[in-house]
């Protein structure tokens, strides 16, 4: 392996970052939108929304069977607007970045290291976001949306300015002192300090003018005139975010509910900046999870079809981004036990999430001593995964495979972490039961992943409406950040 240096990734990365630099169009060919929609789907790369466009067409497919024409992909309401570019998503410390970084250049402009929120690679110098910019100088009221925590990485890069990501309290405060109108999603993490012994954030709002709600009944009758307001889900999952789409019971709000009252609340003449995360695409992709990762994605395209409707009633003065802040996972379409076959209607047999499975059937495995054979009943019924049928039937486990599971759910019953390369490279950080159960059902799907980790691919970035133009090409992630400046008037 060739190691280098972190001085000499700076020069590489600054070099690269001047060729990608694109400058961004001026004068009247651009049109200045007064209403900005950007919504970031974290770990969301090609791979991951072309994931969930090809499930959909096997689908549809699925239920034409004397059809042998492969129709392709039903393509997400993102990936048919007018315009599409790319972004390249390296920072400061690697070409694998994190969230906090990229999340850092798309909201400021500024490349920093892997960990660090709007702050230079010093940690002496405050970058602004470009919510903050609009705020102050323009008077827009602005939106934060996310899917997981609100003071996780991604959302914390517009409104926060802090050496660690991990500061969730520093950043939680930073939150209230924004002055911003509307917060969304998860529930905040570490609300009283890494020890417990601080003031409790939401204590704290309603002294810096918030309202906090957190039921859906509230939320839904919610209003402008409320005057600022933190919503936060009404049914916390892992790591208190919303949960899974796959998991989310359909009376309860998805991510599209709170973009819909967001636009309510914002809505207003001077003009209004959202930004809206898909954060649990990366958690699955993270898990190795393509079924749930497929359906947060196909929440995220839910949500901008939110936007699409506002659009249509302000269709000169509306600008609507779609784009991901990394890949996670190295996802692929395409595995090599399958050669050119996927079969992604199998997909759909998975009925719950990693996270849920873990927390309602894994950990009662663990209490009970379930033995193996009862086991292989819940993850037949759960995943579709099984150990006899007929003998074309693509989700019967062979011999190797099932010995792959019994592996695994003995060293999970051992209560043994994970140890050495060879049981990370199969498990990951994960519980070995449910990690292996999604890599077979992914694999027999024809998906892979290559990685629990991040990777360096571009992300797309699609633009639809006022100054859509401006996001032709190939260019850095922080051109994003002065295509919207510079449209803006705040450059």
């Amino acid at each position: 392996m060739v190691h280098i240096s972190r001085r000499a990734f700076r020069v590489l990365a600054l070099t690269l970052g001047a060729f990608l630099s694109v400058a961004p169009l001026t004068g009247a060919a651009a049109q200045s939108p007064r209403y900005v929609f950007l919504f970031i789907g974290d770990g969301m790369s090609y791979p991951q929304f072309q994931a969930a466009a090809d499930y959909l067409g096997a689908i549809r497919e699925a239920g034409e069977p004397d059809d042998k024409i492969l129709k392709g992909s039903e393509y997400l309401s993102f990936m048919k607007f007018p315009v599409a570019g790319s972004a390249a998503t390296y920072d400061s410390t690697s070409f694998c970045p994190d969230s906090a970084s990229t999340a850092t250049s798309i909201s400021t402009g500024h490349k920093t290291y892997s960990g660090v929120i709007n702050m230079d690679e010093g940690l002496t110098r405050e970058y602004e976001s470009i919510a903050e910019t609009l705020h102050k100088r323009k008077g827009w009221k602005i939106g934060i949306i996310t899917s997981v925590n609100l003071n996780h990485a991604t959302p914390a890069a517009f409104y926060a300015h802090q050496p660690s990501r991990n500061n969730y309290y520093e950043i939680g405060l930073e939150m209230l002192d924004s002055g911003f109108e509307y917060f969304a999603g998860g529930a905040l993490l570490k609300p009283e300090g890494p020890k417990g012994d601080l003031a409790n954030i939401y204590e704290l709002a309603p002294g810096k003018g918030y309202r906090v709600i957190r039921t859906q009944n509230e939320a839904e009758k919610a209003a402008a005139a409320d005057g600022k307001l933190i919503l936060v889900d009404e049914h916390p999952a892992d790591s208190d975010s919303m949960a899974y789409e796959n998991d989310r019971p359909g009376e309860n709000w998805a991510l599209a509910d709170y973009v819909r009252k967001g636009i309510e609340v914002l809505d207003n003449d001077k003009g209004f900046f959202m930004m809206v995360e898909g954060g649990k695409i990366d958690w699955a992709c993270h898990a190795n999870d393509a079924a749930s990762s497929i359906h947060d994605t196909l929440a995220l395209a839910d949500a901008v079809d939110e936007a699409l409707k506002f659009a249509a009633a302000h269709p000169d003065e509306t600008l609507i981004l779609v784009t991901g802040d990394h890949e996670t996972g190295g996802l692929t379409i395409g595995f090599a036990g399958t050669d050119y076959d996927t079969f992604m209607t199998n997909l759909a047999n998975q009925k719950i999430s990693y996270a849920r499975y873990d927390s309602d059937y894994v950990a009662a495995y663990k209490k009970n001593g379930t033995s193996f054979d009862d086991v292989l009943k819940d993850v037949e019924k759960l995943f579709g995964l099984k150990t006899r049928g007929e003998k074309d039937d693509p989700l019967v486990l062979s011999d190797w495979e099932l010995n792959r599971l019994r592996a695994a759910y003995d060293k999970t019953m051992s209560g043994n972490k994970v140890s050495g390369q060879e049981e990370y490279l199969l498990y990951g950080s994960y519980e070995p039961l449910s990690v292996t159960i999604t890599h077979l059902l992914n694999n027999k799907s024809g998906i892979n992943f290559a990685s629990y980790a991040h990777t360096g691919l571009p992300v797309a970035v699609f633009a639809k409406g006022a100054g859509q133009e401006e996001f032709k090409g190939f260019y850095d992630n922080t051109a994003i950040y002065d295509k919207i400046a510079g449209l803006t008037g705040v450059k």
